[in-house]
């Protein structure tokens, strides 16, 4: 009898708490010396001039320069966060800091901009961002009336934008047969070879939907299991068959090996692609997680098979370490809380080309952390968070 923490295997079975590959039963933790493991570094990144605040930190990217971009929501920070812009000012800090921050990997704040323009519609709540090789910088939304992606040079200047907004929508306005119009899209993955642009779309929608990223002209979209895309409100029972269509989705996500990788977090699971939307495999991830639900965001490790895969649950507040081949949970990075190296609402993530880890958290945690690799051995995994 293999055990899981204290409980046998069979009896964690029997209670839903197990990880699945497709095609496979049930999986124990396993084993793997070599996994990578992080520890935070604290003192990232350095404090912001200009008297500036974060907001929720709901997006993060790396570029080829190993440049990390934050895209975070000034308009959501509170009065009282925001002494110094009131009038009469009522305290001595803060201002709020621009939309999209970019910092080097010592923590030094290299430039920003952001926010409404001329000829484009800045999202009314910032949500995802990806930077291109090319260092074109894509932008989404998922307030109620963002039905739009954006993108932009490096330096803010306006280039395409794909859908635009719509009317304050309620549950019942998804289509996510409509090629003309985005529902709220939280990740965005582009493959530049194809000139191609992968959105989760996401809080409205429940699709992938494909553009051309250079002309904005519609390729190809799916639904869960490469089965056209439903828009049914589906409630995630754990210990029930995989719902058949997808929940909110959350991150998209292309591997070396050709696959798109997409975090369906309205049912605790990672499904695999190949880029032409045929279904490849799945990952149940912390199948007993309600609330915010566990499968918020993706990166792949720095080796060149990829072996790695580190998923970010922002209801448990870790990131999962697994083995990409078959979703084997390997470890974990962090827990709840407030201190550094822990989380409070976990949102979004990225890698260096050195293997550091960024994140963003958002509601009341508000802040971007970097965390380093330690050597194999350097984490133990705790099996009483698991669920």
């Amino acid at each position: 009898m293999k055990y899981f923490g204290r409980w046998t295997y069979a009896a964690a079975f029997s209670a839903g708490i197990c990880f699945w590959a497709i095609g496979a039963g049930p999986m124990a933790i396993a084993a793997d010396d070599k996994a990578p493991h992080f520890k935070v570094a604290a003192d990232w990144p350095k404090p912001l001039p200009n008297n500036w605040i974060l907001g929720p930190a709901s997006g993060i990217a790396v570029d080829k320069d190993n440049h990390i971009w934050v895209l975070q929501r000034p308009r959501s920070l509170a009065e009282d966060e925001l002494g110094a812009a009131q009038n009469p000012p009522r305290s001595i800090c803060c201002l709020a800091a621009p939309p999209v921050l970019v910092f080097d990997t010592q923590g030094n704040l290299l430039k920003y901009w952001g926010g409404p323009g001329p000829g484009y519609d800045w999202p009314a709540t910032e949500h995802g961002i990806f930077v291109e090789q090319s260092g074109s910088v894509w932008i989404s939304g998922h307030g109620n009336t963002d039905r739009h992606a954006l993108k932009f040079t490096g330096d803010g200047k306006f280039l395409l934008e794909i859908g635009h907004p719509g009317p304050a929508a309620k549950s019942s306005d998804a289509n996510s047969l409509d090629t003309t119009m985005l529902g709220r899209v939280a990740g965005i993955a582009v493959d530049e070879k194809a000139h191609e642009v992968y959105f989760a779309d996401g809080y409205l929608n429940k699709r992938v939907i494909v553009f051309d990223s250079e002309t904005g002209t519609f390729k190809r979209m799916w639904g869960a299991y490469g089965n056209p895309p439903e828009d049914n409100d589906l409630k995630y029972r754990p210990g029930q068959p995989p719902a058949r269509q997808f929940g909110p989705l959350h991150c998209v996500g292309l591997s070396n090996d050709e696959l798109v990788y997409v975090c369906d977090r309205g049912n605790d699971r990672i499904q695999v692609f190949t880029k032409q939307g045929r279904f490849v495999k799945e990952f149940i991830v912390a199948p007993l997680t309600l609330g915010n639900q566990s499968t918020y965001n993706i990166a792949f490790s720095r080796d060149k098979e990829q072996k790695y895969l580190f998923v970010q649950d922002g209801e448990n507040n870790v990131i999962w370490e697994l083995r990409r081949s078959d979703g084997a949970v390997l470890g974990k990075t962090g827990r709840q809380g407030r201190n550094a190296g822990e989380f409070h609402h976990i949102h979004a993530m990225a890698q260096d080309s050195a293997g550091n880890l960024y994140t963003g958290e958002i509601t009341t945690g508000n802040r971007v952390q970097k965390f380093v690799p330690v050597p194999a051995g350097g984490n133990t995994v705790d099996q009483d968070t698991y669920r």
